[in-house]
Parts: structure tokens; sequence; C-alpha cells
């Protein structure tokens, strides 16, 4: 990932706040959009979604994107949500999210993209027709000249109207909407539902191939119950940082172990301890193989690369043990290949 295009930035009202950097504008450059935004963007092509993952369908969106802006001299723009709309729509609801927010303003910086704009979301915006959309807030606000609608993306109150509905109001206030091309070479349709569902049902290596990189999760280590220790192989355990983050299918997996700039291979295991304890909480544990170091309190990222097994009981800590060292020399290979 080409982390030097990353503005590190909290979000603000129409502001971009660069820690520790210069004056000049990134290349990336994140604003906040509120209802009265204190900056003047320039005139762009942009495309509109919350880009939940920042897979594969979305990166091909975007290339068309970056297509289209250069064919008329204009700036990129990717315009997306703080906040899931369905959790300011329906009480009590928390997303699944592929990627946190912090994680998938990174990884839409890396796509070359020259400006994103985040749109706080409100019951009040959910209100606005398309027509009222594209007139006070793409036009108006943001003054775009082009907007790409995915090929099956809707937007408005109750998405109750569709392309050519969006073409015609465009027209009305000089934007030209234009309609995204479908991702080809897939029988099924990509999208982040789909993704998520297979990183549940432990479908990992079809999801990170829908992702186009290997899913993560990321977290402080906490202190365990050292149980881990009595048969060899030490575990951390993670607490993850955003409870949103989807949590992959109960299981073994082999992983690479990312603490600040070093990266190791290891094991992670996802479940309830059930050879050891009846009724656990679920947690997300890690072996780091030729590690061993104290990581309490530590922040680190684990890297999802093959699904090895399921969570099973074994008859005794022995039976588990001897199953964890099967388990290790199929996350050696596994991390051999990748």
């Amino acid at each position: 990932m080409n982390g030097e295009r990353v503005v590190n930035s909290e979000w603000m009202n129409g502001e971009t706040v660069k820690k520790g950097a210069s004056s000049t504008v990134s290349p990336f450059t994140v604003f906040t959009v509120h209802r009265s935004p204190p900056f003047t963007p320039s005139p762009s092509s942009a495309a509109i979604g919350f880009f939940d993952g920042v897979h594969v369908g979305h990166r091909f969106l975007i290339k068309q994107l970056k297509e289209l802006a250069a064919s008329a001299g204009l700036p990129s723009a990717v315009i997306t949500f703080g906040q899931h709309p369905r959790s300011v729509l329906e009480a009590g609801y928390r997303p699944a999210l592929l990627t946190a927010p912090d994680e998938k303003l990174k990884r839409l910086s890396a796509l070359g993209i020259d400006f994103c704009h985040v749109i706080d979301f409100t019951k009040e915006l959910s209100q606005l027709s398309a027509r009222d959309f594209i007139a006070d807030v793409l036009c108006k606000k943001l003054r775009l000249k082009q907007l790409l609608v995915g090929y099956d993306h809707r937007f408005g109150k109750g998405r109750a109207e569709s392309f050519p509905d969006y073409v015609n109001y465009g027209r009305d206030y000089g934007l030209k909407v234009v309609r995204a091309l479908e991702l080809p070479g897939f029988a099924e349709h990509v999208g982040s539902t789909l993704i998520r569902q297979q990183l549940i049902e432990g479908r990992l290596e079809e999801a990170n191939r829908l992702l186009s990189y290997n899913y993560s999760l990321e977290g402080k280590v906490v202190k365990g119950n050292q149980l881990g220790r009595r048969i060899g192989f030490p575990t951390a355990n993670i607490e993850v940082n955003d409870k949103c983050k989807v949590i992959p299918k109960e299981g073994i997996y082999a992983v690479w172990v990312h603490v600040g700039t070093a990266k190791y291979r290891g094991m992670a295991y996802i479940g309830k301890r059930p050879t050891v304890v009846r009724d656990g909480e679920r947690r997300v544990e890690v072996h780091i193989l030729d590690f061993s170091s104290d990581l309490y309190g530590t922040a680190l990222r684990l890297e999802f690369v093959k699904f090895l097994r399921e969570d099973r009981t074994f008859d005794d800590l022995s039976g588990l043990k001897n199953r964890l060292l099967i388990d290790r020399e199929l996350a050696v290979d596994a991390l051999r290949e990748n």
C-alpha cells in the first residue's frame, strides 16, 4: 500500500488535519462535509458509496472514475459517509464492517484518488430526494461536474428513483451523470455482503480474492489465562479495536502478525476454547512463531492468509497440543506460499 498518500486526519468540519506535516495540500485530502462546510472544493469528477472493504468491485469503479476525470481534465473524488446509513436509521443496528473508517481511507488513498469527501450521514440527509441531494449536496456544496454511478447503485430518499432520473436531474444543474460498467469475470455479484458471508463461513481465500488483499483485524494485546504456555503454545489475547469489524468463522488460521514495522508468522485462534471452558466468550488469540517477548499492551495487526480448520473439542490438553503441532506445520506451509 502506498502509505505516502495517506493523510493522518481527524474528521473535522471541512478541515484536513495533518499531524507533523507541512501546510501544503496532500495528494489525497480528506474533508468532512457538514451542512455549511467552510471550504470551497475544486470542481471534480466523483463516485459515491460507502465503499466498505474497498474490494475489487470498488477498485474497478474507481479505475473508471480516474479515467473519466482525466478525460475531462478534472481531479477525481470519492464521496463516502462517516457512519453506516443503517446505523443512523435503525435504532440498535450495529453494522458488520470489512474496514474500519481509518482503514477504509487508507485503502482508498492507495488507489490514487485526489480527494475524499466524508459526509456526515444524518436522518435529515436521508430524507433528501435524489434531485435535492444532487442539487444541494453534489452540485452546490461539492461543485461536482461529473458523477459516476455504480451500475446497480441507487440513492435518495427510499432509493425511489433510478439512473435515468439522475441523468435528468444532473442535466438541470450542470452535472454530467455517467453509469459505470459492471465488473467483468465474476459469476456472482461482487459486493461487501458476499464477502462478509464468505468470512463468516470460513471461505477466507475466496473473501481475500474479492478484497484483493488479505483480510485483517487490529487490536491490543490484553492479559489472558496463560493456558497456552502450559502446553508450549503461548498466545496473545487480542482485544479488537473496532467492535463493528467482521470476525471470521471460529477456527484456526495461518496469519501474518504485524507488530510495528516487524512481521512474524503465526496461527490465530477464534473461538470459545471448548476443551478448557464451558460456555466461554469468543476470543481472538494468536500464537506467534519464533517469538518470545512480552506483548501486553502492544498494538498488532493480524493478516488472515488461510483457514486451516474448524474449532473442536479435545478430550484433554494433550490431545489439543498434538493437534496444535499439526496446525503449526500447516500454518508454516501456508505462509511459505503467501
